[in-house]
C-alpha cells in the first residue's frame, strides 16, 4: 500500500515538473520530441544555435538525474522499511517503473500526442509524427534501462545505510 501512495505521488511530482516547463515553451524540451520534429526545428532559423545549447543541458540535466533519484528514491526506499539491497532494488524498480509507465501512456501518447498546444511553430504540418506513440513507447523501454540503473545505485545506498546503522 505504501509504494502504491509512493508511486501516485511520484506520478504527480512528475506531471507538476514536466507539463508547466513543457506548456511554456515546448522547445525547451525539443530533446524529447521525435528526431523528425527535432530536425525539422534544426532547420527553422529562428530556433538556429538554440537546439544544440538545449542538447548539451539535456544530456547533463539526465546524468544528473539519475544519481539525484537514485539518492531520493534509496532513501524513500529505506524509510518504506526497504533494508536489503534486494529489497531496496525491487521497491525503486517497481516506483520507477510505475512513473515510466504514467509517463508513457498519460503524458507522453494521452497528452502529447493529442495536444495542439505542445505542436512546436513551423511543425504544424507534422500531424502524423505527433501522433505516432511508438517513439514514446520506444522511450519508455529505454526508461526501464534507466530505471534498473537507477535502481541499482538507489539498493548500493539502502546497503551502505544497512551496513554504517
Amino acid at each position: 500500500m505504501l509504494l502504491a501512495i509512493e508511486c501516485i505521488i511520484a506520478c504527480i511530482a512528475l506531471t507538476l515538473i514536466i507539463l508547466p516547463a513543457l506548456y511554456q515553451n515546448p522547445v525547451k524540451q525539443i530533446m524529447s520530441y521525435p528526431p523528425s520534429i527535432r530536425e525539422r526545428v534544426e532547420s527553422l532559423p529562428q530556433y538556429a544555435g538554440v537546439i544544440q545549447k538545449i542538447e548539451r543541458r539535456h544530456i547533463a540535466v539526465k546524468i544528473s538525474a539519475v544519481f539525484l533519484f537514485a539518492i531520493v528514491l534509496g532513501l524513500t526506499a529505506y524509510f518504506s522499511g526497504a533494508k536489503t539491497f534486494n529489497s531496496a532494488y525491487v521497491h525503486v524498480f517497481m516506483l520507477f517503473l510505475a512513473v515510466n509507465v504514467y509517463d508513457v501512456v498519460v503524458l507522453d501518447i494521452g497528452l502529447f500526442c493529442h495536444s495542439k498546444k505542445l505542436r512546436i511553430p513551423g511543425t504544424e504540418d507534422m500531424e502524423q509524427v505527433y501522433r505516432d506513440p511508438w517513439f514514446h513507447v520506444i522511450g519508455g523501454l529505454k526508461g526501464i534501462l534507466i530505471g534498473a540503473v537507477t535502481a541499482l545505485l538507489s539498493a548500493c545506498i539502502v546497503q551502505i545505510l544497512s551496513i554504517v546503522q
